[in-house]
């Protein structure tokens, strides 16, 4: 956002809302307000000149007039064809694009009403008309099972398929076979009990673990992770596809794959009985919890089992005495993995480190992918058991590349903003609860104690999601700032190089420097590289979060779409100056507007996270219990519409 000569005219980005209004967003003075009958041929997300109205004219916000375009966000639009006899018009998927998209009938494209597609725009919208385009793609027909996120995954620019020219370099790499020159170069771990623990569903198998008692006690702690570089060399088109898309987008049935399947399905995944080529780090952990010794080394290994997160679980919570018998070769195994997981975590809480334990849905999907059902999804001692082995590894090797000087992609989160902890002292005041020491210099331990004390209260989700609001979010960087949130001084991604640009990076990194082939032109191209690695997949990891997020909120929708009318317990989520969030167990979130309480009127109270009734005094706050009725649910807009009962 900057400013001209002229005190009266800025420049920003237009945020426009549905009713074709929309706000030019600034950091200080305020947003600026245009209406509709002020947006010349501005859409969402331009950016574009304002010309301030005199102050008198101003309601709650400053006012403008846009003056001119300087920059067209998009020039194309992904959204719903809707056919008529002489015209058609597209309807944006994103919904604060409220800008339709007339198409003359020379246009059509063959597309139908109903059809996903794409819109390039040849003239943008004026005063008077609409936007005018030409359908380019048809990218679902009209009712296409997972057409709504076929679209979404257009929308963003990304594409489940890849150039013919990587397809062709994965498809060549993915034959080649281990040569005697390169296992005699590595580590082989082939005779070594190492297994693969993940979901029953995962095709891209991409860690593996292994975990030994020393004569002394001690325990070393195996950490093999696919050496995709062997596969994907640095500069060619896999890399240069890899590096763009940043890491792989999970969709629920669809994903959109960093790499092609012939690599991350294949030749890449550390499948059982086979051969593999890996990338090690063995850790020696004493009774404590402390990493004593560690080596990161080439090596080759055979995994000795394809093991699924509930079986394991089933074998170390249940005793299950089938699988137990199914799997005796490794058990013992589990049994030493689960005591040395148990101690990793003991001395991970020691040192402060958060452990959000929020529900998370599990989307049952039904036919034509409609949800028939939302459940928790279970976090079990399995899955514990694999995010301790890799938060230790991390750590690791981001220590050991710190000390060794590397050019290296960290994992970062920062500590929170001072004026974001003295709101939280406030908030958690309100419950009677205590924050000590001072805002400018918050230890995570502090607020670990508070997710301790409060485990087990009503408002412990509440709590805790403001907890987690107050944080800073992570980010990848080529400077070694630490992780808050883990109480970690050194922290990076290393065990998914399959699904993100940074493990990748940093594993051709640490080969050339273990190796010894590292010199100083090399190391200065790897900083070059680390840099723009870090930019680009801070960046594409936002768009993959909200992509994960848009489509379960849309599949929450579809499912409430059939519940319309029923009554639910649920608790507040959130408060704004236009509605309450209430959450029910099953982690669906809806709104209930501000308008719908027609009682009274409610005044919006921000630092107390609540509304109050201007007459009656009636309070809604956050965390409080409540009964709501489902109102509507609209899927296209990601929206369910709650009503308050009995309250």
């Amino acid at each position: 956002m900057s400013k001209n000569t002229n005190n009266n005219i800025i420049t920003g980005i237009l945020e426009k809302t549905r009713s074709g209004a929309g706000f030019v967003r600034q950091e200080e003075d305020g947003d600026i307000y245009i209406d509709k009958s002020n947006m010349r041929d501005a859409m969402h997300g331009d950016t574009v000149r304002v010309d301030l109205l005199p102050e008198y004219l101003w309601g709650k916000n400053r006012e403008g007039i846009i003056d001119g375009v300087l920059i067209h966000a998009n020039t194309e639009v992904v959204g719903t064809f809707q056919r008529r006899k002489k015209f058609g018009f597209v309807i944006a998927d994103d919904r604060k694009n409220c800008d339709d998209i007339f198409v003359p009938k020379s246009e059509y494209r063959n597309a139908h009403t109903g059809d996903k597609v794409v819109a390039l725009i040849t003239k943008y919208p004026s005063k008077n008309a609409n936007a005018e385009g030409r359908i380019t793609e048809i990218i679902a027909k009209s009712g296409e099972v997972g057409g709504e996120i076929k679209a979404l995954i257009r929308a963003k620019g990304l594409r489940e398929t890849f150039p013919s020219k990587v397809e062709a370099e994965a498809a060549a790499k993915s034959k080649e076979e281990i040569s005697a020159k390169e296992i005699a170069g590595r580590r082989d771990l082939r005779e070594k009990t190492i297994i693969t623990i993940d979901g029953a569903q995962s095709k891209d198998l991409d860690d593996a673990v292994s975990v030994d008692k020393l004569p002394n006690g001690n325990y070393l702690l195996g950490v093999h992770i696919a050496d995709v570089t062997h596969y994907v060399k640095a500069g060619g088109p896999l890399d240069e596809e890899a590096l763009k898309r940043g890491n792989s987008v999970y969709l629920l049935t669809r994903v959109v794959p960093m790499l092609p399947k012939s690599l991350s399905n294949g030749i890449c995944s550390l499948f059982e009985g086979v051969d593999r080529l890996t990338l090690s780090c063995e850790m020696e952990i004493d009774s404590n919890g402390d990493i004593v010794n560690h080596d990161i080394f080439e090596s080759i290994i055979n995994s000795k089992g394809r093991m699924v997160y509930d079986d394991v679980s089933d074998m170390l919570e249940n005793h299950d005495a089938d699988l137990i018998d199914r799997y005796s070769g490794i058990y013992e195994d589990l049994l030493l993995m689960e005591e040395l997981a148990e101690i990793l975590r003991k001395k991970r809480k020691e040192k402060g480190s958060l452990d959000f334990d929020f529900d998370e849905a599990e989307i049952i999907l039904g036919k034509d992918e409609i949800p028939v059902d939302i459940a928790i999804e279970d976090r079990r001692c399995a899955n514990r058991m694999i995010e301790e082995f890799m938060l230790a590894a991390n750590m690791t090797v981001a220590e050991h590349s710190y000390w060794m000087e590397y050019p290296f992609v960290y994992r970062v989160h920062e500590k929170p903003d001072p004026d974001r902890i003295v709101e939280l002292k406030a908030f958690l005041a309100g419950f009677g609860i205590n924050l000590p020491g001072n805002p400018d210099n918050i230890h995570p331990k502090m607020l670990n104690d508070i997710l301790d004390k409060i485990k087990g209260e009503s408002y412990e989700t509440i709590v805790s999601t403001v907890i987690l609001r107050s944080m800073k979010k992570a980010y990848y960087s080529t400077r070694c700032d630490g992780h808050f949130g883990l109480a970690f001084d050194y922290y990076c991604h290393f065990t998914s190089p399959i699904r993100r640009y940074p493990d990748l990076m940093i594993h051709r990194i640490i080969k050339a420097c273990i190796t010894g082939k590292a010199n100083a032109a090399m190391l200065k191209r790897f900083k070059n590289a680390a840099e723009k690695a870090a930019d680009q997949s801070s960046i594409t990891e936002r768009t993959a979060q909200e992509m994960e997020r848009d489509v379960e909120k849309m599949k929450k929708a579809q499912y409430m779409r059939d519940h319309v009318g029923e009554k639910y317990d649920g608790v507040i989520s959130g408060v704004t100056n236009f509605g309450i969030y209430v959450q029910l167990p099953n982690t669906i979130e809806g709104m209930v507007r501000l308008d719908s309480l027609n009682d009274d009127y409610y005044i919006y109270e921000e630092n107390k996270y609540r509304v109050i009734g201007e007459r009656n005094h009636k309070i809604y706050a956050l965390g409080d219990p409540v009964k709501i009725k489902v109102k509507g649910a609209v899927p296209e807009d990601k929206q369910i519409d709650f009503l308050f009962i009995n309250k």
